[in-house]
């Protein structure tokens, strides 16, 4: 499987630019897309990949990103879809944080196979991976457009795999809980304390990834016990939900929320 053209956006840092670098490393060809340029022309230097910067989540930006790479490097064999925002807030974040974690969590994985798909489904083979985060499954106290649009890249990825799996087409969801990146330090208190305790290197899910796209595995737990969270919330979801108003109950009395102040 070495020797493929990989795009993964949004690897001017974290998990983006740790993926870049472990391709890279076995011997792909990588193009380095984020919206930060330079960020993306340093990893790009650093790995001897291509950078293409710009937006990964509009159809235009995206139609460019792919035309660069395919004219630089070849065919698309793997897609890594990882860009990704994290606005904090409720019902209330507003209507500007929730379309754009629908844009860049969402659409931007629904217009990118858009355009991939006709491609691999003429040549019988294709991959995609979904940067999703364990908010996908579970979800995540303190960002209600984040745990919902998340929710939503895991629900296509799904459909892509049950719709197109026995045309060649293979597909992955990533979901690691914290991982130590920009991300996570934006997002404040509540992140810090639930997700900082078992953070993970971005190194520690490149490799998780490396072991899942080998098995050809669909779901990517670079955590493992989130599986047993999982479960859980869909076995016994009531039980579930209780547990996470207590954990939601115990944020608010050690002032790590808004309602904790009030």
């Amino acid at each position: 499987m070495t020797g493929q053209v990989v795009v993964v956006t949004g690897a001017g840092g974290g998990i983006g630019a740790a993926l870049a670098t472990a391709f890279a490393a076995r011997g792909d060809r990588v193009a380095v897309n984020d919206l930060d340029a330079a960020r993306a022309e340093e990893v790009a230097a650093r790995i001897g990949g291509l950078a293409v910067p710009g937006d990964a989540a509009s159809a235009e930006g995206i139609a460019a990103l792919l035309t660069t790479t395919r004219r630089e490097l070849g065919a698309v064999d793997l897609y890594c879809a990882n860009a990704g925002v994290a606005p904090t807030g409720g019902a209330d974040a507003g209507p500007e944080a929730w379309a754009q974690a629908w844009e860049v969590n969402v659409m931007a994985h629904v217009r990118a196979a858009e355009q991939l798909l006709p491609a691999w489904l003429e040549r019988g083979e294709g991959r995609f991976l979904a940067t999703v985060s364990a908010a996908g499954l579970l979800t995540m106290l303190g960002s209600a457009p984040y745990a919902v649009s998340k929710h939503g890249a895991l629900a296509f990825a799904e459909w892509l795999s049950a719709t197109y799996r026995h045309r060649g087409l293979k597909v992955h969801a990533l979901c690691p809980q914290g991982v130590r990146t920009a991300m996570l330090d934006s997002t404040g208190e509540i992140g810090q304390a639930l997700l900082e305790p078992t953070a993970i290197e971005p190194s520690a899910v490149a490799d998780a990834v490396l072991r899942a796209v080998a098995a050809e595995e669909f779901l990517i737990l670079p955590h493992t016990e989130v599986a047993d969270y999982y479960a859980a919330r869909a076995t016994t979801p009531d039980r579930w939900l209780a547990g996470m108003n207590k954990l939601q109950r115990g944020l608010e009395l050690s002032g790590a929320t808004e309602e904790g102040h009030r």
